[in-house]
């Protein structure tokens, strides 16, 4: 898969206003209102992502869930990560 050119990104990124790109990656913050709601998230979060076979960087912090995509074998953003975003998107909208 290609890496996208940082314009292709920022256009597409218009999409999806919870995703910032810098550091070469994709980037979201979720707020939740408890570890349990963030980590039920994740846990559907990661069922996604092996159906995918795509693995993001993510961290959490109590109620915060913390999400980078990039593609590694690109060195950057691929559309393979805006697929990812968009699973995302749909798992922590139903959460809310």
């Amino acid at each position: 898969m290609d890496k996208l050119s940082d314009d292709v990104i920022e256009k597409k990124l218009l999409r999806y206003p919870d995703w910032d790109y810098y550091d070469n990656a994709l980037q979201a913050e979720f707020e939740f209102d408890n570890f349990k709601d963030c980590f039920s998230a994740m846990s559907r979060i990661a069922f996604e992502c092996e159906a995918q076979n795509h693995h993001p960087n993510w961290s959490n912090v109590y109620n915060v869930l913390k999400i980078a995509l990039s593609t590694h074998d690109a060195n950057g953003v691929t559309e393979k990560d805006f697929k990812l975003a968009a699973a995302i998107e749909a798992i922590v909208e139903v959460q809310d």
